[in-house]
């Protein structure tokens, strides 16, 4: 067994004298003796000892880590197989103890349980089923934690650019710079649909999902409440609000009661027309149909989180002959809003009203940004898709600089 460096004692003298088997030391000073038994036989003495051990601290990480690695033999150990290594750690004072396990294949281990700051020292040992052989000890590693990991630097450059098209588009639209947003049709049908139910002397239902008030989904709806129920005041137009969570009833009365008092039409705001139902779905469910069957309306606003029950909605909407502007975030319930509703607020839409309703600057800008975006990121892809395959199409072996290129790009945000 090696006595790692730092861990030998110092000998003044040392008298070693070999008598048949055994092993004899004699010292002046400080006593020192070996047996026969210490003495290492012959399997011991073939058993493989690495070399090369280095240690370092883990790049990108939060601290704590240090990596152990070591060399690779020049030729096949010979002598009995190696079962693994054991790695052994220690500081300053300290007695090198076992702190992990390696393969016979694998030249690295990683200490997790390093603190950071302290120098440690790592002993590699070699265990077959004839003994074990230690190494000698690795310089001193510290521990640190880094301030940013570059394997995210794909995803800082892309976020900077990003917050910056959004400075840069809010700034334009607070000069009073008219910003462009596509239609989305389903948010240009709510005055229609308001001003058809006027005509036809009925009510407009609006239903905000059967999720809480913390979902996005929810928050995105009652955005748009506050606008339909804008519309409703202006004509006095009944507006019924049934909600499957009490705290959520709470806050469309309150966005009502507000538009309401925005438009000067306060006398008419009734909050017995916000209701709660009930937070069961399906109990929920029957009861916006009953509210349907009887009360008639002639718009039908289905915003908001839905599950299995959309489409039982939409088509008892469909059934009393209601026009229906329906949106989820739910991907999977969008093909049954499609069949049975005239319009339909697909994927993002649902949370670009607010801005597009508004046109409040920040918001505004924000979205434009997102569109703008999300344009250079399809447009930038399709580029390099072109150029990497025309690359590769012309050298087969990715010698070339468009190949280069392409492998770089793709190892950049590969990355992230």
């Amino acid at each position: 067994m090696r006595v790692p460096a730092t861990a030998r004692r110092p000998f003044t003298r040392c008298l070693t004298i070999a008598f048949g088997a055994g092993v004899l030391a004699l010292t002046g000073g400080d006593a020192f003796a070996q047996t026969a038994h210490d003495a290492p036989s012959a399997d011991t003495l073939a058993i493989p000892v690495v070399c090369d051990v280095a240690a370092g601290d883990v790049p990108d990480d939060g601290g704590g880590q240090l990596r152990v690695t070591w060399g690779a033999f020049s030729e096949e150990p010979k002598g009995p197989p190696i079962l693994r290594y054991e790695i052994l750690r220690y500081a300053a004072g300290e007695e090198p103890r076992v702190v992990g396990e390696a393969s016979a294949g694998d030249r690295q281990f990683v200490d997790g349980e390093a603190a950071d700051g302290v120098p440690y020292q790592y002993i590699v040992r070699t265990v077959t089923a004839a003994g074990a052989q230690d190494s000698d000890a690795c310089p001193p590693a510290v521990a640190s934690a880094q301030w940013f990991s570059m394997s995210r630097l794909s995803t800082f450059v892309v976020g900077v650019l990003f917050c910056g098209a959004v400075l840069i588009q809010i700034a334009r639209a607070r000069r009073g710079i008219d910003l462009f947003v596509r239609k989305i049709p389903g948010l240009d049908a709510v005055d229609d649909a308001v001003g058809r139910a006027t005509e036809m002397g009925r009510p407009v239902l609006f239903v905000p999902g059967i999720e809480t008030v913390s979902e996005i989904g929810t928050l995105a709806a009652l955005t748009i409440l506050g606008h339909v129920a804008k519309k409703v005041a202006q004509h006095g137009t009944p507006l019924i609000v049934p909600c499957s969570d009490a705290i959520v009833m709470t806050t469309a009365q309150e966005i009502v009661k507000q538009a309401y008092t925005e438009v000067g039409q306060a006398d008419l705001y009734d909050p017995s027309r916000i209701s709660y139902l009930t937070y069961d779905q399906f109990g929920y469910t029957a009861g916006v149909d009953g509210i349907m069957l009887r009360e008639r309306p002639e718009a039908v606003f289905l915003l908001g989180y839905f599950a299995a029950e959309s489409l039982i909605l939409a088509e008892t909407g469909y059934e009393i002959g209601a026009i229906q502007i329906s949106g989820t975030k739910e991907t999977s319930q969008l093909p049954f809003f499609v069949a049975a509703c005239d319009y339909t607020l697909i994927g993002e839409e649902l949370f670009a009203a607010s801005s597009y309703l508004s046109h409040e600057p920040v918001m505004l800008g924000s979205l434009k940004a997102q569109d703008q975006g999300k344009l250079w990121i399809v447009a930038f892809l399709v580029v390099v898709i072109v150029l990497g395959s025309i690359g590769y199409a012309a050298t087969p072996d990715g010698s070339s600089a468009l190949c280069r290129a392409f492998d770089a790009v793709r190892a950049f945000f590969a990355s992230a």
